[in-house]
């Protein structure tokens, strides 16, 4: 009987540890005072807004023979005039000078694998038995794993995987990188008209794959792009490094005027499969599949007119002091000296953290002020009274309009929708995309974004959250604005399938 109850403990703990913590329910007051200060350092353009708008009503008050006296009075005050337009003249340039610019998406386009790089479920199972590289134990574990994954029949592995013994070598993980990048890539170009040699910035993020030359260098050398180009090559940062590789564009086009940057998201499976025995090692051979995205950025005011959305805000968090964060998520050798990524136990109660710390940071620029008032006087109550006081939960429901969450698990999509209180529909987007493609990394966010306009709900003025996370640890946010009725691109990944979804899962 004691046995039985010790396992049946057991159990809770285990299903306990891999729920994330009410981390609504715990919040951090220096992180609100970091989203204020967010908020303060924009407090010059809000100034102004309702100045100018003072100063326009009473300039249309004005009829013909007060600007004639207006006229009069200046000719004979010179020094008056000089020194206003002084005034007017500097203040113009230190506005334009310091404003940031504006940095829209033209257009994105998502990696859509080959049919014949499909695998199911049996045939995975039987792939991986065949390899003789994993026990019975391991295999059963990995059927699990699947079984509770949220990850359909229809993901892809890549070409060498499929292979009986498996290819992974130094030139099948280039094809695979060639065969995602170059793919999403050729549909960009096609479908915006931007010729390769308009490039300016070019940022590439592939955490577990970085070769030499680099992996911006091959985009480059395949599109023969212009010598001037700044290329960037970010690697080992994990799920969130899309929105690490959009913040870097978006910097940089502050500084470059009139320029087109490319941000390209992908994940490089075929050299880090794990042939090996332990646990947590085997748990991403089960759920990371092939995928990519592209993206097109630019600062011109011309392209304003025919883009799909405007960046708001970029939020960065990262836990990487703390060295249970910084280990959750490593890649290492086992025992027996097989390469691969180990994923901690502690790793939703650390994921949970960053989020905690992300999204309160994020509040007081997107939540109305009606919630920032509600949040933040319950929060000072509790934090000066002691009391036991329930935080009030801010409603994202009223800041967002659609949700990309980072398709990393059946779990984490769970736990972010029950401590946000977001309906089914909000997270539609990301469980499908976790079930038609698998966890794609940092690419994930956008075909759930590519889901959201394939179901056609995308209307001007809609606010979309993306909210990513991964290894180091960190928790990233980017906030776009929709700038108009937006329709899915020709190539949408979801163009063949998306009459069957949302399918139902089973919880």
């Amino acid at each position: 009987m004691n046995s039985e109850e010790n396992s049946s403990r057991n159990g809770v703990q285990i299903r306990q540890s891999r729920r994330l913590p009410d981390f609504l329910q715990s919040v951090n007051l220096k992180y609100v005072k970091l989203g204020y200060h967010y908020l303060i350092s924009h407090l010059l353009t809000l100034c102004l807004i309702p100045l100018m708008a003072v100063i326009i009503v009473e300039a249309s008050r004005l009829n013909l023979e007060d600007i004639h006296q207006l006229w009069l009075q200046l000719q004979y005050n010179l020094v008056s005039v000089i020194v206003f337009s002084a005034f007017l003249v500097f203040g113009s340039t230190v506005y334009i000078m310091t404003r940031p610019r504006s940095v829209y998406l033209v257009d994105y386009s998502c990696y859509l694998p080959p049919s014949h790089l499909k695998v199911k479920y049996q045939q995975f199972m039987e792939h991986s038995m065949l390899t003789g590289d994993f026990d019975e134990s391991s295999l059963e574990f990995q059927r699990k794993i699947l079984e509770r994954s949220g990850l359909g029949e229809e993901t892809c592995v890549p070409e060498a995987m499929h292979c009986l013994p498996p290819r992974p070598s130094m030139a099948t993980a280039r094809e695979e990188a060639e065969q995602v990048m170059f793919g999403a890539l050729d549909k960009l170009f096609a479908n915006t008209n931007v010729k390769p040699r308009y490039i300016g910035i070019l940022v590439v993020n592939c955490s577990l794959f970085n070769p030499t030359p680099s992996l911006s260098a091959m985009i480059i050398n395949k599109y023969k792009m212009r010598g001037n180009i700044r290329s960037f090559n970010l690697g080992g940062m994990g799920c969130s490094a899309g929105v690490i590789a959009v913040d870097l564009a978006k910097d940089m086009l502050q500084v470059h005027r009139n320029s087109y940057a490319i941000v390209v998201s992908t994940e490089n499976i075929t050299q880090n499969w794990y042939f090996g025995n332990k646990k947590s090692m085997l748990i991403p051979n089960c759920l990371f599949r092939v995928g990519g995205a592209a993206v097109l950025l630019s600062n011109k005011s011309a392209d304003r007119r025919r883009s799909k959305y405007k960046l708001v805000h970029v939020v960065r968090t990262h836990c990487g002091a703390n060295d249970k964060a910084f280990k959750c998520v490593y890649q290492e050798q086992d025992d027996a000296g097989k390469t691969g990524v180990s994923l901690s136990k502690d790793l939703m109660a650390i994921a949970g953290g960053a989020l905690k710390t992300n999204i309160t940071t994020l509040g007081p620029l997107v939540l109305p002020i009606s919630e920032q008032i509600l949040f933040f006087v319950t929060l000072v109550a509790k934090k000066l009274f002691n009391a036991k006081i329930k935080p009030y939960i801010p409603d994202f429901k009223l800041a967002f309009d659609h949700f990309c969450i980072h398709a990393g698990g059946r779990a984490v999509i769970d736990e972010l929708e029950k401590n946000l209180q977001l309906l089914p529909v909000h997270a539609e987007a990301s469980r499908m995309t976790l079930h038609r493609f698998g966890n794609t990394s940092s690419s994930s966010i956008w075909y759930e974004l590519a889901y959201t306009e394939a179901k056609g709900r995308m209307r001007k003025g809609n606010r979309v959250w993306q909210i990513a996370f991964g290894s180091g640890f960190k928790c990233n946010s980017a906030v776009w604005v929709a700038l108009q009725n937006v329709k899915p691109s020709p190539n949408n990944p979801w163009e063949d399938c998306i009459h069957r979804y949302p399918v139902q899962l089973n919880m």
